[in-house]
């Protein structure tokens, strides 16, 4: 009697120990997150015999060619580039996934559409070694995706048109009368209203933006369009034109100058792993480049914002704030509505550019 109750009380404990353990690694998770002392030496060997790599991503044609040839020519693993809006993007892969046709490896775009992936259970936790060079606010907590290079909102000017003792200096500098109608604002700036307002505090916030609003600024679709403007003379100053377009411009020799007012916004772009990727080696391996020095040497030279610290930038030596990528999805609506009540009459917010 005393054995057979030891018997059941030892069958309920190991029961209750395997209930508690955690649950073992799906074949992906487990290649994605393995860092043994043989790692790099199998993830390289088992990528090249995987052949290809899937890549959906929204950025230029150019710059991702920058990426995937070098990648192709270190590895001989040949890059499927599918390029898209964020939207397009994400329509695709929920689609696909839905119908059972797992064929993409690896996804880039704005983080916060690539956290939409991972509310959707599309993507799977990984490890490269390049993530310890990424600012440690920039990662979720999740981490199912890390962002490989950031976009700067700043403030441009022309320099022919405004003098260097004018250059505001704040937010506070923008509501002096003499700037009534002489600044533009790219008309779907939402996420960096938002975010400037969540700064400041809402009750502060949505009183400044009440009177900066009140300065009729240009309201201008495309962010590349509205630096052009800036540079050739259309519109002494824009408030929320991109660092690199700025920067780019004035290398040309253009008479734009550009400069972060504080608080200064960024957003990230991320790079996430498909959890059901036919090629998680080669995905991996890929990833692994995007977000290694090499590769964000790669995006700076196309003249963008690398994520890592590891690479040295002129375009990111200033106090920044990034925008929560949850944010877009949560608070959307909410805020496109207020920006198009102050901004755009009530008319509908464009879609970025």
């Amino acid at each position: 009697m005393i054995a057979r109750v030891l018997c059941t009380l030892f069958i309920a404990f190991i029961a209750a120990t395997a209930l508690a353990a955690d649950p073992p690694l799906s074949a992906n998770r487990a290649i994605y997150l393995y860092q043994g002392p043989d790692r790099d030496k199998q993830l390289v060997e088992k990528a090249k015999k995987e052949g290809k790599v899937s890549f959906y991503s929204t950025m230029t044609i150019s710059d991702a060619h920058a990426l995937t040839t070098a990648f192709e020519k270190k590895y001989g693993i040949k890059v499927n580039t599918w390029r898209g809006s964020d939207e397009k993007i994400m329509q695709r892969a929920v689609a696909e996934a839905r119908a059972g046709h797992d064929d993409t490896d690896v996804f880039e775009m704005n983080s916060s559409q690539v956290e939409n992936l991972y509310r959707e259970d599309l993507l799977e936790e990984f490890y490269v070694p390049g993530i310890q060079d990424i600012p440690a606010n920039a990662i979720p907590k999740h981490r199912h995706f890390f962002p490989d290079r950031f976009t700067f909102f700043v403030m441009a000017y022309n320099t022919n048109l405004v003098k260097p003792a004018d250059v505001p200096n704040n937010y506070e500098d923008l509501l002096n009368p003499k700037w009534i109608g002489k600044f533009g604002i790219e008309a779907s700036d939402v996420l960096w209203f938002a975010a400037m307002v969540k700064s400041m505090g809402e009750e502060k916030g949505m009183a400044y933006f009440q009177k900066l609003a009140a300065m009729k600024p240009d309201m201008r679709s495309s962010h590349i369009l509205i630096a052009q403007l800036v540079a050739a003379g259309e519109i002494p100053m824009v408030l929320t034109a991109y660092s690199n377009n700025a920067e780019s411009l004035k290398k040309k020799g253009a008479p734009i100058e550009w400069k972060p007012l504080q608080p200064a916004m960024g957003q990230s772009s991320a790079i996430g792993l498909a959890k059901n990727s036919p090629r998680p080696h080669a995905a991996l391996l890929f990833a692994e480049f995007v977000l290694s020095p090499e590769g964000q040497q790669i995006i700076k030279e196309v003249n963008r914002v690398p994520a890592s610290m590891a690479v040295d930038s002129p375009l990111n030596k200033f106090k920044y704030e990034l925008i929560d990528p949850g944010m877009a999805l949560d608070e959307s609506d909410k805020w496109t509505a207020l920006f198009s009540h102050l901004f755009l009459g009530g008319k509908a917010v464009p879609k970025g550019e």
